[in-house]
């Protein structure tokens, strides 16, 4: 950590946003100077954690006790059980990602949330403590209503633009996670906007100010809770502060990237911008746009080429018609199509992962 007298990028972060961990691993969350908000997680995560030699026995058993049910219900069984290795690390909930092969059907993504949340109440984690993780495609959202009924709480993800965020919001996601950068970009930095100035110059900000000035507006206008914005998917520590100007509530950070954030002196003369320290409320006490990124509202790098200009309205229904007015909207954008649906691929490839692992387990157990 920084010498006696300053404090590390990351503990300034904190006090502009809530700071959680993209992490599973335990160690990893009490290594950290404060105990983070949330756990998020995905299907390459769950992999990852299931596979080191501590969690073997673990695997095992849950594969004996599960193995009858089939594969999918082994792998929920290990995925709560490692969300319940780090549950008293962190201050709020532990997040877990609904299967990709499900994206576009609401009964099934329905159907593996409670399956989820019946897990979690058998290891004793409320329904104050998780949340699961859906993604923002017209079938999915349309989950986010009926599992509110449930009191299961809901984040939107693979999120790349505003007609998402807005669906999001009308399906009652208690969080949404744009990615700052497409998936790809992490394992081809030619991929990625590596800019000085990330708030200002990242392809990606100006749609992340735009999700949150129109959250603020509805908020303002109908008084109904919106999802607080929780960014990820960044490959640099100036990238997760710009997450803190910009006024994101949380950013979900990889181990990688909490790591470089927690060996850095932070010196504020040295920062392009800088964020204000964190409201009580996320909506009711938000400040308004900083000042040197209010041009952003107006712009968009990412907009397909023969964009109007026009930001999507919150008077559209997206859920309507299982989310025929989103999945449209999607289709128009040829960013938000393609990094969707390389994300999808990315997490199909995790999931397969561990079933091949579990299937193999279940011939020896």
């Amino acid at each position: 950590m920084g010498s006696v007298g300053t404090i590390t990028w990351l503990e300034k972060l904190e006090e502009q946003l809530n700071v959680d961990v993209d992490s599973m691993d335990p160690t990893f969350a009490k290594s950290l100077p404060f105990k983070p908000h949330n756990q998020t997680s995905n299907q390459l995560l769950v992999n990852e954690q299931m596979s080191i030699p501590e969690n073997r026995e673990m695997f095992l058993q849950a594969v004996r006790e599960y193995k009858d049910k089939g594969w999918e219900a082994v792998l929920d069984r290990i995925s709560v059980l490692l969300c319940a290795q780090n549950i008293d690390n962190i201050q709020g909930r532990v997040l877990l990602q609904t299967s990709p092969f499900h994206a576009y059907d609401i009964e099934k993504v329905v159907a593996h949330a409670r399956s989820y949340a019946r897990e979690f109440e058998q290891v004793g984690i409320s329904k104050d403590r998780f949340c699961i993780k859906i993604p923002c495609t017209g079938p999915a959202m349309n989950a986010g209503p009926i599992l509110l009924k449930d009191g299961i709480r809901t984040l939107g993800t693979s999120l790349f633009g505003l007609p998402q965020a807005i669906a999001a919001s009308q399906a009652g996601c208690l969080y949404i996670s744009p990615y700052y950068n497409e998936v790809r970009a992490h394992a081809d930095l030619n991929l990625w906007p590596n800019v000085e100035d990330p708030a200002t110059q990242h392809t990606m900000s100006a749609r992340m100010v735009q999700i949150l000035e129109t959250y603020k507006r509805l908020y303002k206008e109908t008084g109904k809770e919106q999802p607080m914005v929780k960014s990820a998917s960044f490959i640099s520590p100036k990238e997760a502060m710009a997450a803190g100007e910009m006024g994101c509530h949380h950013a979900t950070i990889s181990a990688d990237v909490l790591t470089q954030l927690s060996k850095l002196s932070y010196d504020g003369s040295k920062q392009p911008g800088e964020g204000i320290p964190k409201p009580m409320h996320p909506y009711l006490n938000a400040g308004p746009t900083p000042s040197r990124l209010a041009k952003l509202s107006k712009t968009d790098p990412l907009a397909a080429a023969d964009w109007d200009g026009k930001l999507a309205s919150t008077g559209i229904d997206y859920l309507a018609n299982n989310g025929a007015e989103l999945q449209k909207a999607i289709e128009a954008d040829p960013i938000t199509k393609t990094r969707l649906y390389e994300a999808l691929e990315l997490f199909k490839g995790g999931e397969l992962r561990s079933k091949a692992a579990i299937e193999g387990a279940m011939e020896l157990v």
